[in-house]
């Protein structure tokens, strides 16, 4: 079974957020940015997980994008920003000595768990396509990071297509088991079977959602899985507060355990799953205990 298994990592920004890094605005974890000394947190964080045992890690930039450093005054530190991702991330891969590959994230370009509503086509491909041409010289493969309409699912994959690299979708599903936007998982299967994908995945659902999900996502012609989040609950009107930790207003979960984490993923595998990770409040501690198991 394991051979058949892709380990994912666990959810970065929660993991550096909870190490203590002051949140700058909505920069999230990704504040360690702005300071020289803390880019070791992110190196650190990397080598976390791979120690725990993922296969794959994902480049730390979920809030590098244009809309949210607008927000924080920094909107011309984009490039920077992301060449530092890649380059923190591949520093942790040299530093294991193993065969890790990095996935470069390409995050929603709106607010999170939102579908885009605020960009054309043109638009979203060019920021998407800005984020890929400067992480592609770091990365293996692309991760689209927590997705919400297929709108920009699409305009994600045009982006990303021409590097002939292996791509990943992550969408986000609601209570309901469809993406913010309404539609159904099922109405993505011509654009994997257009781009080739090679795995679609749960990103930042529930295990619950995950499970009224997973019938929808077996019949997809791809591999799939599932980064799961710790979190109690994501209302639909959710936005980040700024400096604020967002496990103080979404909850975090305390019975999503190593243990229950161990038993979801082996139930998870049995119906079909194959990449297996983590997302936010899922930390390292929970990767390494699934592994072991393995």
């Amino acid at each position: 079974m394991r051979k058949n298994i892709t380990i994912l990592d666990g959810g970065f920004g929660q993991s550096i957020v909870n190490k203590g890094i002051a949140q700058i605005g909505t920069l999230w974890g990704c504040s360690a940015y702005l300071d020289k000394k803390d880019h070791h947190h992110v190196v650190d964080t990397h080598l976390e997980f791979i120690d725990a045992g993922s296969q794959i890690i994902t480049t730390s930039n979920f809030t590098i994008r244009k809309r949210r450093l607008a927000q924080n005054n920094v909107e011309n530190r984009l490039e920077e920003f992301l060449n530092i991702a890649g380059d923190l991330a591949r520093k942790a891969v040299i530093q294991s000595q193993r065969k890790i590959k990095v996935a470069g994230s390409l995050p929603t370009q709106g607010e999170t768990y939102k579908p885009d509503i605020y960009l054309s086509d043109e638009q979203l491909i060019n920021e998407f396509e800005v984020t890929a041409n400067t992480l592609n010289p770091y990365v293996d493969l692309f991760y689209l990071d927590v997705l919400c309409s297929q709108k920009e699912i699409e305009c994600a994959l045009k982006a990303v297509s021409k590097f002939n690299k292996d791509i990943l979708i992550g969408i986000h599903l609601k209570k309901n088991g469809k993406l913010p936007s309404g539609e159904e998982i099922l109405d993505l299967v011509p654009l994997i079977d257009k781009y080739n994908v090679k795995a679609l995945i749960g990103g930042c659902i529930s295990p619950e959602i995950y499970e009224i999900s997973k019938l929808s996502l077996s019949k997809i012609n791809c591999d799939f899985g599932f980064k799961i989040n710790a979190f109690q609950d994501i209302p639909d009107n959710w936005s980040i507060q700024p400096g604020v930790n967002p496990n103080l207003n979404l909850g975090k979960r305390l019975d999503l355990d190593e243990d229950r984490f161990i038993q979801f993923c082996n139930n998870a595998i049995k119906n079909g799953a194959t990449y297996i990770g983590g997302c936010c409040e899922i930390n390292h501690h929970h990767i390494k205990s699934f592994v072991n198991q393995l």
